[in-house]
């Protein structure tokens, strides 16, 4: 399906607009799991209660943070002063320039020489999207 076409199932499964950001790529998988949830229903209620309660917390606690670790051989690929930097997740850190590393915020230091976040540099943080009520 080319990219018109993909927009159309889109909006016939989730009554909305895609995004112009979302690439084919990304949209594909996205709308092969809607249509499956679909034809098949979603998530147990029990899964649903479990990952709710995440979001929970007691007497004011502070919230959980959790982090998503990327598959192991995942690579990022920053080009920076017209060099391209490659990086490779390892089981416990990083790989660049055959070199382990245990932040990407080291690496990204010794790329720039100043000091940089590692996911803000190759382009993993995303903004916080505001909650509308």
């Amino acid at each position: 399906m080319d990219r018109k076409a993909l927009g159309k199932l889109w909006r016939d499964l989730f009554d909305r607009t895609p995004s112009a950001a979302l690439r084919r790529e990304t949209l594909i998988p996205i709308l092969a799991y809607r249509t499956q949830e679909k034809a098949f229903g979603g998530l147990k209620q029990s899964t649903v209660r479990k990952l709710r309660g995440f979001d929970e917390h007691a007497d004011g606690a502070k919230p959980i943070r959790m982090t998503l670790r990327p598959k192991i051989g995942t690579r990022y690929v920053r080009e920076y002063q017209d060099k391209l930097h490659e990086v490779t997740v390892l089981e416990s850190g990083y790989e660049y320039k055959d070199k382990t590393y245990r932040s990407l915020t080291k690496i990204a230091k010794d790329i720039t020489g100043t000091k940089w976040s590692g996911p803000a540099f190759f382009g993993l943080k995303r903004k916080a999207r505001m909650a509308t009520a």
